[in-house]
């Protein structure tokens, strides 16, 4: 871009007002009833309207709308950090998983008074209006919407050409497979690890795996970019009979994992972390921890049924993503 984007952020007037000196108890989550239909859900001094919840979102198994929300309503105190200040590009499936989905970028309205917006600009002087997720009351308008992953930006609001991590998406080319897979996100960690920098893995909840890194603020978003595309070509280059970097579709070889650099340009997003999918076993994409990944995980031992037990075990194993210590500063290798 030749430009730096521009954005700006609404805050409710009762954020604003807010007093961050005492700490407050955390509300209680609430349980959706089973049978209604539509309800008026309290939530504080916000009221957040939920409808079609006897839809079924995946017939097979039996998985309503109303069960979606509930899993997120369960999920939320590890999910809700991941989410907050990032502009989200809501994907909307209507008519469930197995329907068609449209993506929806600017908030619709009318919407309630206490949603939250990002305005950015893009390269053509387009202004848009992103919804941005802070609290459960948002995050529960957000899934009503018919939004089943969650898809947020890399930046924060306040300064949206600079991410605070980069990523590489592991996705399997025609021919290879989830060991594949799991093999080349353990080559990703051992090279980042040259180089000093640390990462986390989670199942994307479809084919592949996510790679993050930490990082400090700084760099523009092309920069992290470039560093992307640079370390995926001289992985590539390194383990060609197990590796891609071509993002080319009819270029790629069979057999192979693409290393695939292209999802940290300006704009483009990724299922967030504790996303669930719409694939048919109602899959979440998972933080999980390097053992896990070499004793050999499988995309469906995670699933909207069991996630809320797993993160009540283990905790949110994507936490260095939000530490402000242990972030490394990508200019060392620039």
């Amino acid at each position: 871009m030749s430009r730096t984007p521009a954005a700006t952020r609404t805050r409710h007037p009762s954020r604003l007002r807010a007093k961050t000196t005492s700490p407050t108890r955390r509300p209680r989550r609430p349980t959706l009833p089973t049978d209604a239909n539509n309800l008026e859900l309290p939530l504080g001094d916000r009221t957040v309207r939920l409808t079609n919840l006897r839809k079924l979102f995946w017939p097979e198994l039996g998985i309503t709308k109303r069960d979606l929300l509930q899993y997120y309503i369960d999920v939320s105190d590890v999910l809700l950090p991941h989410l907050r200040d990032r502009a989200m590009v809501m994907k909307r499936y209507p008519h469930g998983a197995d329907g068609d989905f449209f993506f929806m970028k600017r908030a619709p309205s009318p919407r309630p008074a206490w949603i939250e917006l990002c305005a950015i600009e893009h390269s053509s002087g387009n202004v848009i209006h992103f919804p941005v997720i802070q609290d459960l009351a948002s995050l529960l308008w957000v899934v009503n919407l018919g939004c089943i992953d969650l898809n947020q930006w890399y930046a924060r609001c306040d300064d949206v050409d600079r991410p605070d991590y980069l990523h590489f998406d592991l996705d399997p080319v025609p021919d290879a497979g989830f060991p594949q897979v799991r093999e080349t996100a353990l080559l990703v960690r051992e090279a980042l690890t040259t180089l000093g920098m640390p990462c986390c893995a989670k199942t994307t909840g479809s084919k592949g795996i996510h790679v993050y890194v930490p990082i400090v603020r700084g760099p523009n978003q092309k920069a992290v970019w470039t560093f992307a595309k640079a370390f995926a070509r001289t992985l590539a280059a390194a383990h060609p009979d197990l590796v891609t970097a071509e993002y080319r579709i009819n270029k790629r070889p069979k057999g192979r994992v693409l290393v695939d650099y292209n999802q940290n340009a300006w704009g483009r997003t990724l299922a967030s972390v504790y996303s669930v999918r719409p694939k048919p076993r109602a899959t979440v994409s998972a933080p999980v921890s390097w053992e896990e990944v070499e004793r050999g995980i499988q995309i469906e031992d995670f699933r909207i049924d069991n996630m809320p037990a797993r993160i009540a075990a283990v905790g949110d194993l994507f936490k260095p993503l939000l530490a402000s210590r242990g972030r490394f500063r990508l200019e060392r290798v620039l």
